[in-house]
């Protein structure tokens, strides 16, 4: 959710100052600006619309000559999309200019009180309140100023700073809102709200945490906390490299990632599988610590939520530990019920999302034991969470998540396997087998990408399309919540998913003559009553598309269309019945003529409540 880029140096800032925002695209915005120190005062430019509106009426960012400036790409909150409600926002005169991620939330009452000194706003947004409010507090010592500020502030921020007092300086702040710093070479620094826009400059980031200020120019790097003492960092190397941001002749990152799926499948089970048993290291927990848990919380949003309610039935099953899953949203604004047996796995793609990062931070405050799932190394959630597994996925650019997904569900099988061996529940011989069929998926899902044309010969007689049903029982439900939000994400046509049973009480008056229904069958035991769900809405006039096991030839005799995936471990069989469930998505969206990777009013880190 919005982007932000800094640079400090000896080149021209905005070109590179571009350049970074472009790779920024895919958080999702709606307006874009830069400023820039010319020696003399801080000169800007901002457009409405996409990055290229600002890089043609820049020239590229040659209308703007200087070696210090930061960048913004909104995604707007607080004010419509419009030029003036576009960062960078300036106090009166223009002598400090602000590019803010996240959510001022006292911002009206600070808005009243800057206004009763005679402060006149621009724009409507929550962010020009900082502007002023650094103007009011300004002694001529920045950091001094932004110390101030930021204890009056209330809400989540990411902030990049510039005073004309200061030349070839930039200072940047957050709390929650992710920023990073990188050091590059010959008296180059950055600041970024995500790796990829700094990439092609500099592989060592410097990870900020909450409630501290950053000062670079030419020939420093230095942080503060509140009280402005320094604080030592240890820089960190990005292992990626900038191939593995780009499309790679791929027509959208979405279809990519939807391939690199295998590898991300293998990357993240291959460091934890030892002698044909699960070995999780980073877990941190000995065998008699994973014995004493009797209940276990699954929290995250959206995507990572469906892996939640995957893991459920997995672990349950596998385990026999009670599992509770909640969004985030949700978790945090209740009374949950927990003891010393309590863990809580928080699951989050980018580890910034806002309402998974507050559910964690409450979990520890009830001194709960927590374990994060998470992509992003270095993320607020991994270095706040008492134990982290990251899902090695490598950078998601589209916005709707696919590897991030598949990598997810590996972390779950992985986790409720060794729990369950770990708790005597599964034997050396299940072990053995099941990790054998886990160390398949990758070479299954290989195949089933192949059958790419037939899925979208069949998406491009849907994509006038009104309404979509899926429906699933048990992981098939699971499934089904994830295929409807990735078809509703970038489609916009309206779906929804339903537990199965659930038809008869209620959801079955919506199907009508051509209705769509998506319908899951990869387990065996729950096929029979599958089917009979199949005929209830087929006799309604529904038009039914099956995803079952290749050992389920039946189902094709009431489905009247049928995509077979391979034989598998029955808990395992979400990782394949998604693969066509995401390429209908994506080839729905290009046959409507949509932009797949960045889908309207979404953003790929959602930083904000």
């Amino acid at each position: 959710m919005c982007g932000i880029v800094g640079y400090v140096g000896s080149h021209q800032a905005a070109p590179i100052l571009l350049d970074g925002l472009a790779k920024l695209e895919y958080r999702g915005y709606d307006s874009a600006g830069i400023a820039v120190f010319d020696g003399k005062k801080i000169t800007s430019h901002k457009a409405l619309g996409k990055l290229k509106v600002l890089n043609e009426e820049t020239h590229g960012g040659a209308t703007l000559p200087g070696t210090c400036g930061i960048g913004h790409t909104r995604w707007a909150t607080h004010g419509v999309p419009s030029v003036r409600n576009a960062h960078p926002h300036f106090n009166s005169d223009e002598t400090i200019a602000v590019v803010h991620n996240g959510i001022i939330e006292n911002y009206i009452k600070l808005r009243k009180m800057l206004e009763g000194k005679g402060y006149q706003f621009q724009s409507d947004t929550d962010t020009e309140v900082v502007a002023h409010l650094l103007d009011y507090y300004y002694d001529g010592n920045a950091l001094h100023t932004i110390a101030k500020v930021i204890e009056r502030v209330e809400g989540s921020y990411a902030l990049g700073i510039m005073f004309s007092d200061h030349p070839h300086h930039v200072f940047a702040a957050r709390k929650d809102s992710p920023l990073i710093i990188g050091a590059g070479e010959n008296g180059e620094n950055f600041i970024a709200s995500d790796v990829p826009a700094i990439l092609k400059y500099t592989r060592n980031v410097y990870y900020m945490d909450s409630l501290e200020i950053a000062s670079l120019s030419p020939d420093h790097v230095r942080f503060y906390n509140i009280d402005l003492e320094e604080v030592p960092k240890e820089l960190k190397t990005i292992e990626w490299d900038l191939s593995a941001a780009e499309k790679g002749g791929y027509d959208y990152f979405m279809l990519k990632e939807i391939y690199e799926q295998p590898k991300a499948i293998r990357d993240c089970m291959s460091p934890r599988i030892r002698d044909g048993k699960v070995a999780i290291e980073e877990l941190g927990m000995t065998d008699e610590e994973i014995r004493r848990i009797d209940r276990i919380y699954m929290i995250g949003c959206g995507t990572a939520y469906h892996t939640g309610v995957m893991a459920k039935y997995i672990f349950e099953d596998l385990a026999r530990i009670p599992v509770e899953v909640d969004l985030a949203s949700e978790f945090r604004y209740r009374n949950p019920i927990c003891n010393a047996g309590t863990l809580v796995v928080v699951i989050s793609q980018s580890g910034e999302t806002a309402d998974t990062l507050a559910a964690l931070r409450l979990a520890k405050d009830h001194g709960l034991k927590t374990l994060g799932i998470v992509n992003a190394v270095g993320s607020s959630i991994a270095r706040e969470a008492d134990h982290v597994i990251y899902t090695y996925a490598g950078p998601e650019i589209a916005v709707a998540s696919t590897k991030a997904y598949s990598t997810q569900l590996i972390a779950h099988y992985l986790l409720a396997l060794k729990f369950g061996y770990v708790r005597g529940m599964v034997s050396d011989e299940q072990m053995g087998d099941m990790v054998r069929q886990m160390e398949e998926l990758p070479a299954q899902i290989d195949l089933l990408l192949q059958s790419k044309e037939k899925i979208q010969k069949f998406a491009n007689r849907y994509l006038a399309a009104k309404d979509v049903f899926f429906l699933g029982r048990g992981q098939d439900y699971a499934t089904a919540l994830e295929g409807s939000l990735k078809l509703k994400e970038i489609s916009y046509i309206f779906s929804d998913a339903y537990a199965a049973g659930e038809l008869k009480h209620g959801p079955i008056s919506l199907i009508e003559e051509g209705t769509l229904v998506v319908a899951l069958l990869t387990q065996d035991e729950l096929v029979p009553k599958m089917v009979s769900n199949m005929q209830e809405v087929i006799s309604r006039g529904a038009f039914v598309m099956a995803v079952t096991n290749v050992d389920h030839p039946e189902v094709e005799k009431t489905a009247q269309y049928c995509l077979y995936i391979p034989k598998t471990c029955r808990y395992f069989t979400g990782s394949l019945g998604i693969i066509p469930l995401q390429l209908f998505a994506y080839y729905i969206a290009i046959g409507r003529g949509l932009d797949v990777d960045k889908p309207r009013n979404l953003a790929k880190s959602v930083t904000v409540e």
